[in-house]
C-alpha cells in the first residue's frame, strides 16, 4: 500500500472538543424505507475530527479556508516523532533542522488517545516558544495528532496566534498510530467552505519510494 490514511472517521462517537457541538448524522431519506435514495443530514463543528485551521480561525484578517493555497496542502512533508509526553517545547524542535522543511507533522503519545472514549485534557501541545521557532523557520504547514496545537484552556491562544499570524496552515486531529517518522508526500484537502475558519479534511500520506 502506497498511501496511509491519517484521517479520523467522523461518527457520532468521535471525540470532540468539549465546547464544540456534538456530531449528529441523521438519515433523512432511506431506500430501505421506500425512498428513491439514501441521504443524510450532517451537523458538526468546522473543527471536528481531522481538520484544518485557516489563519482566519484566530486572525480577523487571516486567509479563510476557501482561500488556502493548494501548494501549502499538497507536497513533501516530514513526520517527526516527539518523545516528550507533556509538550512539544523549544528543546524538542531545535534539533530538527526545520529550515529546509516546508511542512512538518508531529507524532506524539496523542495518537494513542484516539482509543480512549473520553477527551484527554492533558494532550501533548506545542508551546509558544516552539511555535515561534517553527514560524521563524518559514514552515508553511504544521500538523499534530490531537484536536489542538494549543495547551488545553490556554485562553491566550499563543501558539495559534504565532503560527496563523505567519500564514502557517495547521492540521489538527491526525491519527498517526500506524505512521513511522520519515518523509512522505502530503495530500490534505478541506471542504471549500466560503469564508470558513476551518474544515474537516481527508488527509493522506503517500509513501515515497
Amino acid at each position: 500500500m502506497n498511501f496511509l490514511d491519517v484521517t479520523l472517521t467522523i461518527s457520532e462517537t468521535l471525540i470532540t472538543w468539549p465546547s464544540d457541538p456534538t456530531i449528529s448524522i441523521q438519515k433523512t431519506s432511506l431506500i430501505s424505507q421506500g425512498d428513491s435514495c439514501n441521504v443524510s443530514e450532517l451537523r458538526f463543528s468546522s473543527h471536528c475530527g481531522t481538520h484544518i485551521d485557516a489563519p482566519y480561525h484566530f486572525e480577523e484578517n487571516g486567509i479563510k479556508i476557501d482561500q488556502t493555497p493548494l501548494d501549502s496542502l499538497i507536497g513533501n512533508v516530514t513526520v517527526f516523532e516527539i518523545r516528550n509526553r507533556e509538550k512539544i517545547d523549544l528543546e524538542d524542535v531545535k534539533p530538527l533542522q526545520l529550515k529546509d522543511k516546508a511542512r512538518v507533522i508531529f507524532k506524539t503519545v496523542n495518537s494513542s488517545y484516539w482509543r480512549c472514549s473520553e477527551f484527554k485534557k492533558n494532550f501533548v501541545y506545542i508551546t509558544k516558544e516552539a511555535a515561534q521557532y517553527i514560524a521563524d523557520a518559514d514552515v508553511r504547514l504544521v500538523g499534530i495528532d490531537y484536536l489542538s496545537v494549543e495547551k488545553f484552556n490556554n485562553t491566550n491562544a499563543d501558539t495559534h496566534h504565532i503560527l496563523l499570524k505567519k500564514g502557517i496552515i495547521i492540521i489538527e486531529g491526525l491519527d498517526l498510530s500506524n505512521v513511522k517518522a520519515g518523509n512522505y508526500e502530503l495530500i490534505a484537502l478541506p471542504l471549500k467552505i466560503q469564508d470558513g475558519d476551518g474544515s474537516p479534511a481527508r488527509v493522506i500520506l503517500k509513501i515515497l519510494s
